[in-house]
């Protein structure tokens, strides 16, 4: 059976910190150009909401680059470390928040669900988007990223280097498949298509985009104008 808290009561913290200090080298270049696509488009002066930000580890890495940034999370354990993460840097702050139960409203010109963390984040996917953009200004801009079917091979390798290092359970390699993973501790990661994205932007009402970076990730940018 999945476990819809996965993140909060089993991956979190020191554990998270340990599945994304990986070795392999192409997952680390992911890595790198997912927050690269949206730090190369900030000016240095916005205030930037990230959803599900574990950690803190893109929280630190964008904070040089913006005004202000907030991370939240599920995960009471991963944000009590994450603070340690980020101790020093003025402008970034982590909390603990549901993000299908955030209060904000049109505070933020930059809106974040990056790692795939609209498949992370169970519940109604639609839901965290609307959700996200309310929390943003207008003429603001929400990313949504998830994994690009091109790296599906690199992907299935990190996920299979955290399983070995014992932050997940076993790979179902008789059930992995076709963009999903599953584990047999009950760990499930989904994934979305060009379609799906697109689907979700034409929902919105708002001027989106599908693009996909490095060929490893693919966002859903779309403007609140």
């Amino acid at each position: 059976m999945e476990n819809k808290n996965y993140y909060k009561e089993f991956l979190n913290s020191n554990k998270l910190l340990q599945a994304y200090d990986t070795k392999i080298t192409r997952v680390k270049q992911f890595l790198s150009e997912e927050i690269n696509f949206v730090k190369n488009r900030l000016t240095g002066n916005e205030s930037v909401l990230e959803l599900g930000a574990g950690y803190g580890r893109i929280v630190k890495e964008l904070a040089p680059y913006a005004g202000n940034v907030l991370g939240i999370d599920i995960s009471k354990d991963s944000i009590e470390f994450g603070r340690k993460y980020i101790s020093g840097i003025d402008n970034a702050k982590l909390e603990v928040m549901d993000a299908y139960n955030i209060p904000f409203e049109e505070e933020f010109d930059v809106t974040l669900c990056m790692q795939n963390g609209i498949s992370a984040i169970k519940g109604n996917q639609m839901q965290l988007v609307e959700n996200a953009l309310k929390a943003t200004k207008q003429n603001g801009t929400v990313y949504i990223s998830t994994y690009s079917e091109k790296f599906w091979e690199h992907r299935l390798s990190w996920f299979k280097e955290q399983a070995d290092k014992g932050l997940l359970g076993e790979i179902d390699f008789e059930k992995t498949g076709n963009g999903e993973i599953y584990c047999k501790d009950g760990f499930k990661a989904m994934t979305f298509s060009e379609d799906d994205f697109r689907e979700i932007g034409e929902k919105t009402g708002y001027k989106y985009e599908v693009i996909e970076v490095d060929q490893s990730s693919l966002f859903l940018v779309v403007w609140k104008d």
